[in-house]
């Protein structure tokens, strides 16, 4: 038989050779997804650079809506579209994130969406937590925005820390108090004005004296021109006369109130903190005649149409004066002119709601579209990416079997060339037996001879139940000596050895000889199973039949084209 030691080494070392292989064919097919699916740097950059262009585009849409046009939904929906875009990523524009942040939230809280503007304002300060590229200005702003829902939603524990946290992150920003920054007079003025309509009068007193000791540092300074001064000399005095009055000064209150300068009460927020003193007096003539001037302020600086909340601080409260002060038919001209201004309000309000719907529905669909191309190229991309590979593995496997085949054919030349060289070899050690005279032979190698004689002409091997004990019926004499004649004449064979060598003989001979079935051939041969029979000839030669006949095939055309 032939030694398979080698054999198996090299089917070990083709066998690595191949998974090494497979893990750079993996590796670089990785190498092709990536660089299809453009991760490189240079593409990376350019699409860093398009995501903070659309942020920064949508931003500026926003902002022109917001200031310019005044339409909340259009503008909402351009600061959530800026937002969401650096929402994964803000560190590509934090300058951009913060403020798309910080506006929508504000536009949330307009439309009263409390909880959204909660779940905003949270998400934006989580990022900002700990990053010093973070904009401190909007952190600031942001808590604030925070407080005002948690007083809008019944949490005036919560809402009084995030206002003092507010007004401490715009200090550290600053250096400190007193650094003559009108934000920060302004926050307290807006934290002030919160407490003090929600009756914590504690509270708001303590902002008030807060805002006052800012603004008078910004005087000092002289931050700010003339104007703005003179308008923040007004409102702090109202504040004073308001907060003097719900404390139960009443007499303190009308004197801070009689010392502001009339030229201090020409701007709206002024006119307005002066109607709601003299109505919480109960001084309604002077009320009417301040809402009179209202007017004429709102004209000249708002030039927008009325709203239904325009109404509802302005209007209603007018009626309430000229009803108290005993000006009826200046009342029912009120009346009148409110419930006018409302339809006429309502009616401007469904107008534009449907013309903001109707153009979010433009976008809305645009958007849709370009995700629809984008998801249709990143589809194509995959598709091609998923082909690229199909094709490199088939490749690759064409080229392992060609490999594989061509290593295959040699072992198997080799091993058919061993197979005949053994075959020859017994073949030669047989003659010779049979060339001695007998008396020169021991009985056992008499018997063995005769045995191999009747092997080769009778072919009893082809009998599927050929044993020992037939072998000596066959022979005329005891199994035992049977046995004994093969172990001492083949090498230590056993019967069952020396019987299957002989049918493997035979089935090399007919895949030579013939090109009967695989089947058939073992049936021929005394080994019908043919399981049976390609374990037999695979541990015998160290390759399958199919091979051994392809390796006989191979070597007769190699011969016959050699002798042309």
């Amino acid at each position: 038989m032939i030694d398979l030691k080698s054999n198996r080494k090299e089917e070990g070392w083709r066998c690595n050779t191949m998974r090494h292989s497979l893990y750079l064919i993996i590796l670089w097919a990785m190498l092709v997804v990536v660089g299809c699916t453009g991760k490189q740097t240079d593409v990376g950059e350019a699409e860093m650079s398009e995501v903070v262009w659309t942020a920064r585009h949508n931003l500026n849409v926003g902002l022109e809506y917001d200031n310019q046009q005044h339409q909340i939904g259009l503008a909402e929906l351009h600061y959530k579209k800026s937002f969401e875009t650096l929402k994964d990523e803000p560190s590509q524009a934090w300058d951009i994130y913060a403020e798309a942040g910080y506006r929508y939230a504000c536009m949330l809280y307009q439309l009263g969406d409390m909880e959204g503007v909660l779940s905003v304002v949270d998400d934006v300060l989580k990022k900002a937590e700990g990053n010093k590229d973070f904009p401190a200005a909007f952190e600031a702003g942001l808590l604030s925005l925070m407080a005002q829902c948690q007083l809008r939603l019944a949490m005036p524990e919560e809402a009084k820390q995030t206002f003092v946290k507010a007004y401490e992150h715009q200090l550290n920003v600053l250096g400190g108090r007193e650094k003559g920054d009108f934000n920060l007079a302004i926050m307290c003025s807006d934290i002030f004005l919160s407490f003090f309509k929600m009756g914590e009068y504690d509270e708001a007193g303590k902002w008030l004296n807060r805002y006052e000791e800012e603004f008078r540092t910004c005087e000092r300074i002289g931050v700010g021109d003339s104007l703005i001064i003179s308008e923040h000399n007004g409102l702090l005095a109202l504040y004073k006369a308001q907060y003097l009055h719900a404390t139960g000064r009443e007499r303190d209150a009308a004197a801070v109130y009689a010392a502001i300068p009339r030229s201090q009460l020409v701007n709206p927020s002024c006119i307005e903190g002066a109607t709601d003193y003299l109505m919480a007096a109960g001084r309604y003539a002077e009320a009417a005649d301040m809402y009179n001037r209202l007017d004429t302020a709102f004209a000249a600086v708002d030039s927008s149409h009325t709203t239904v909340d325009k109404i509802t601080l302005g209007l209603v409260p007018r009626y309430m004066a000229y009803r108290h002060a005993g000006r009826i038919a200046e009342a029912l001209e009120v009346a009148d002119k409110t419930n006018a201004a409302i339809d006429s309000a309502i009616t401007r309000l469904k107008q534009k709601n449907a013309a903001e719907l109707a153009v979010i529905y433009l976008i809305h669909e645009k958007d849709m579209q370009l995700a629809s191309q984008q998801f249709s190229i990143s589809l194509h991309r995959l598709f091609a990416v998923v082909l690229v590979i199909i094709l490199l593995l088939i490749a690759w496997l064409l080229w392992r079997s060609h490999i594989y085949n061509k290593v295959l054919t040699e072992k198997n030349r080799r091993l058919l060339d061993e197979i005949e060289k053994q075959e020859r070899k017994e073949q030669q050690a047989i003659e010779q037996l049979n060339a001695e005279p007998e008396e020169g032979l021991t009985a056992s190698q008499q018997l063995y001879r005769r045995l191999c004689t009747i092997m080769s002409e009778q072919q009893p091997y082809t009998n599927e139940a050929l044993n020992r004990d037939t072998l000596a019926q066959l022979l005329g004499t005891n199994a035992k000596y049977v046995e004994q004649a093969i172990r001492e004449c083949s090498d230590g064979e056993t019967v069952g050895d020396f019987i299957t060598r002989h049918r493997l003989e035979r089935v090399t001979h007919l895949l030579k000889a013939t090109d009967n079935p695989i089947g058939l051939i073992g049936e021929l041969s005394g080994i019908p199973n043919r399981a049976t029979l390609a374990r037999l000839f695979r541990n015998a030669y160290g390759m399958t039949c199919s091979e051994y006949r392809q390796a006989v095939k191979s070597k007769a055309t190699e011969e016959t084209t050699f002798s042309k």
